[in-house]
């Protein structure tokens, strides 16, 4: 086995004991995460209007 195939079966073990012993907590990451992203793309959004009207 290689180690990059080692590392993601190590983080998919993580993630799924994450969401087995926190998941209020596990839920408030994910919409943390999809927050952050809308975000940025409300910002990225805004800029290449800001560039195209002028």
């Amino acid at each position: 086995m290689n180690l990059k195939k080692v590392l993601t079966y190590l983080a998919i073990a993580f993630v799924v004991f994450y969401l087995f012993t926190q998941p209020a907590n596990a839920a408030d990451a994910v919409k943390n995460l999809f927050g952050g992203i809308g975000t940025g793309a409300e910002r990225l959004s805004a800029f290449f209007t800001s560039l195209f009207s002028g």
